[in-house]
């Protein structure tokens, strides 16, 4: 409900700022005309906000807590806001009666305001409390995926210490806290998703998410949480292997690093068995110079960006029949690696109904996907929110297509050399009909003989692949084992 009322609070400054646009732009003077004229045009602003607004998330920032990443998220919302609704006026009027100039001023005017009120917000706080923050503490290296339980000052300190000295070695996966009304929000970029009682929960639905969970960083006196959470914080600790870390009692922040040596040895044997599919540092040093992705790296996000205007209404229709027929939220995200195994969020239009039922059970996929969810995966248009993903450079076009962490093989580690892509070319020679390892193969003689004329043939083969299904290409199979 809360975020409700703060997309409230953020239409109405952006339709103040887009009147405000227009009376700039006619010199403070407006006539009841030239009100009606503009009229279409702010409804569509309207409209678009109100997909654009939730889809980048801005309403869900903790604003006194808002971090570099929130500003960039409302920088991007006031462009596409600006970018949609000229699109839309363009398509009902040719924007009869709009100035050109128009968007411009309008999209400075709403991310002033946007961002305005959020500093404001942020500076009426600290004017409150005016903390004084500890020296940031330093720990030993690692790589870790975080759940904080807790949001206050603590909390705050650990994110802030993580983002400055350690952001390549620590990812925060999210934070519980008890309070109700931040569940759903964000703080520096990270959610809050859920409550220290519903920590099993959202374990479970974080595995959905390809999001393994490593440590939980207590940053609240254990003796303050519930003893519902007191118990289930324990029992995560004596049934699984993560592990908890009380940050009052550990304010050195270290890395638990036990049992690493046993999984770098595991590790290290599975990589020297699989180095078939290695890239050797000449050949990777020839790979990287190529212009080739450079080149298509600005082919890309114009693209995406000329798509995104012209399927803005496919994606409002395929939206609205995804909440009709598996509920809200209409998206879904999974972390997947990306270029460089770094990870990223890859987006995708709901198929598939909850993953667990009311008792937390595991709920098949089979149960889980109507006809509508298969219609739309079928012709690949629950990808279409990659688009985004695309834009903003975490994917290309074409590329090998991100996996699961845990089912992204050692042996096939040149795949992730290269940005993932919408689709590639073990996608159109044989999709989900061939082997795991058949699909790697593939990958990695994409990534060898990647150009621009092999794919603009992917792209080609991708659409007579939505049309006449998936076909196995054993020519292909074979060449890339060879």
């Amino acid at each position: 409900m809360r975020q409700v009322m703060l997309l409230v609070i953020d239409l109405f400054l952006i339709a103040l700022a887009t009147v405000l646009a227009l009376v700039l732009r006619d010199d403070l003077g407006i006539s009841a005309a030239r009100f009606a004229d503009f009229a279409p045009y702010l409804v569509f602003t309207l409209a678009a906000a109100v997909i654009v607004l939730p889809a980048l998330g801005t309403s869900r920032a903790v604003w006194r807590f808002a971090a570099m990443a929130d500003y960039m998220r409302l920088v991007a919302s006031a462009v596409a806001v600006a970018v949609c609704a000229v699109a839309l006026g363009f398509g009902f009027n040719r924007m009869d009666g709009i100035a050109r100039s128009l968007p411009i001023l309008q999209s400075l005017l709403v991310l002033f305001s946007l961002v305005g009120v959020r500093i404001l917000m942020r500076l009426w706080h600290a004017a409150r409390e005016r903390p004084v923050q500890p020296e940031g503490p330093k720990w030993v290296s690692g790589c870790e995926t975080v759940l904080v339980v807790g949001l206050d000052e603590l909390a705050n300190l650990y994110m802030r210490s993580v983002a400055q000295f350690a952001p390549d070695r620590v990812r925060i996966a999210g934070l519980l806290d008890h309070n109700d009304r931040y569940i759903g929000r964000s703080v520096q970029g990270h959610p809050v998703v859920g409550s220290p009682e519903q920590i099993s929960e959202v374990l479970r639905n974080l595995e959905v998410h390809g999001v393994l969970i490593d440590r939980i960083v207590v940053a609240t006196a254990f003796e303050k949480l519930s003893m519902q959470a007191q118990d289930a914080l324990l029992d995560i600790q004596k049934t699984t292997s993560i592990s908890l870390a009380f940050l009052i009692e550990q304010m050195g922040l270290g890395l638990h690093t036990g049992g690493t040596a046993e999984a770098d040895s595991s590790s290290a044997s599975v990589t020297d068995n699989c180095a078939a599919f290695s890239i050797g540092a000449d050949d990777l040093a020839v790979l990287t110079r190529r212009p080739h992705w450079r080149v298509r790296r600005a082919l890309d996000f114009i693209a995406a960006l000329g798509l995104l205007i012209v399927l803005a209404p496919l994606m409002l229709f395929v939206a609205i029949l995804a909440a009709i027929d598996v509920g809200l939220p209409v998206t879904f995200c999974q972390q997947r690696p990306g270029l460089g195994g770094q990870p990223f969020k890859l987006h995708k239009i709901r198929t598939m109904a909850a993953a667990h039922d009311s008792r937390g059970r595991r709920v098949a996929d089979e149960e889980r996907t109507s006809g509508i969810g298969r219609f739309l995966r079928r012709t690949r248009l629950d990808e279409l929110p990659q688009l985004l993903n695309i834009l903003f450079g975490e994917m290309s076009f074409v590329g090998p297509r991100p996996l699961l962490p845990v089912d992204q093989p050692a042996a096939y580690a040149a795949r992730i050399l290269v940005r993932p892509g919408l689709t590639g070319w073990a996608q159109v020679k044989g999709g989900r009909a061939i082997s795991a390892a058949d699909k790697g193969a593939l990958d990695v003689w994409y990534v060898r003989n990647a150009s621009l004329a092999l794919d603009f043939e992917i792209a080609w083969c991708t659409i007579l692949m939505v049309i006449f299904g998936e076909r196995v290409n054993a020519t292909a199979i074979w060449r890339a084992w060879e």
